[in-house]
């Protein structure tokens, strides 16, 4: 039988197919579930994200700036060329990458049983990646992953009680 949380987790692969065939991308990744999350607008996991100025244009513009530092980083200038936008893949992804498989595992291995899963585990499990794409952009982007993570836990508390 398929849990709420199982259409939740479902959906999201899903919207993160769609994000990863944007980019261009093989397989969805975990900078592709948060970009699904933060589309899908969830209660719990809007607020969370809200609550830091995160919604789907701002993760876009932080991993758009991520790429851009990542590359400067090995010397290539973004502003140097004129570079368009990747195409989209012709075909829509549906391989979980290490990253994204990384992330669900993390939220599936918090709770000592399945049906106690809700969204805002999903998106924890994203944002506790300590290296990586996500880590990366949202120190780009000035966000402090410690505090965003404990507003997530407390609102997994709450939801609890």
């Amino acid at each position: 039988m398929m849990t709420t949380f199982d259409k939740y987790l479902e959906t999201i692969i899903d919207s993160g197919a769609t994000e990863a065939q944007s980019d261009g991308s093989a397989t969805i990744e975990a900078h592709h579930l948060l970009l699904a999350i933060a589309a899908g607008r969830e209660g719990v996991t809007f607020e969370a994200l809200s609550s830091v100025g995160l919604d789907h244009r701002a993760i876009r513009n932080a991993l758009d700036r991520e790429f851009e530092h990542s590359l400067s980083a090995v010397g290539v200038s973004l502003a140097a060329f004129d570079l368009p936008r990747p195409s989209s893949a012709h075909k829509r992804p549906t391989q979980l990458g290490a990253s994204a498989k990384l992330g669900i595992e993390r939220s599936v291995g918090s709770v000592a049983r399945k049906r106690d899963l809700r969204p805002a585990h999903l998106l924890l499990g994203v944002l506790q990646a300590q290296v990586g794409t996500v880590s990366r952009a949202l120190t780009q982007a000035g966000i402090d992953q410690a505090d965003l993570k404990a507003r997530l836990q407390q609102a997994l508390a709450d939801q609890a009680e």
